[in-house]
């Protein structure tokens, strides 16, 4: 992903995946592909997917790895500033490489907007967590039909909308439930605090998506704090 200034995206994987971030001032970008490839490069108008060479993915790939690891293994060598102008100008060059000599995977409007939609849905989730709105108060608050946000839930989670809010009020439960004493902790508030105000329908729907009941989870959060004691 080549990402624009300030963007917020919604993307998702076919199978499981390992994002890695790297950020670089814009004008430096741009100075350094005009220096060395001899090309402007700019932020996109918005994120853009991208195809790059296999053998240059593979370069930026190991450069990173090899960067982290001498952070985490050497970290004085790193602090000396020779060494790293060194590492910062081998990944540059690397990185630019990835994002000139590309193929783009362009997005139609219609997924251009249903993006934009998900960005809205999150956020109306986040604000609205422990007391979520029906879905027609739902679906006027993210400002689409609601026939368009199942479409563009569908696209991007392969689920409903209405699934997706009770898999996020259930893990937000869940954490809720490991990071509690049990001592103290009741789950039937816990449920509560996240929307669930039938305590007997919260167990068994949580049993049938995390494999144990909520009391278990709870209890379990016990045992490294008395192993610690």
């Amino acid at each position: 992903m080549f990402h624009s200034l300030g963007e917020r995206l919604h993307q998702t994987t076919a199978g499981g995946s390992v994002w890695s971030l790297i950020t670089l001032d814009p004008v430096l970008l741009d100075d350094y592909s005009r220096i060395v490839f001899e090309r402007p490069l700019s932020p996109p108008g918005e994120g853009r997917v991208l195809r790059p060479a296999k053998r240059n993915v593979a370069r930026l790939r190991r450069l990173h790895a090899q960067a982290c690891r001498l952070a985490e293994t050497k970290p004085k060598i790193l602090a000396h500033p020779e060494v790293a102008r060194a590492i910062e100008k081998d990944l540059i060059h690397a990185l630019v490489s990835c994002l000139i000599r590309v193929k783009v995977n362009e997005e139609g409007a219609a997924k251009r907007h249903h993006t934009r939609v998900m960005i809205r849905f999150e956020e109306v989730l986040a604000e609205h967590l422990g007391r979520m709105p029906r879905m027609p108060e739902l679906c006027e608050r993210v400002g689409v039909s609601e026939r368009t946000l199942r479409s563009s839930c569908i696209e991007f989670l392969a689920i409903s909308p209405a699934r997706y809010v009770l898999l996020r009020r259930l893990n937000a439960a869940r954490r809720a439930l490991r990071d509690a004493d049990p001592d103290l902790a009741n789950v039937a508030e816990l449920a509560r605090l996240h929307g669930f105000t039938q305590p007997g329908r919260f167990a068994g729907v949580y049993s049938a998506v995390f494999g144990e009941s909520p009391s278990s989870t709870l209890q379990r959060a016990s045992k490294p704090r008395f192993a610690a004691r």
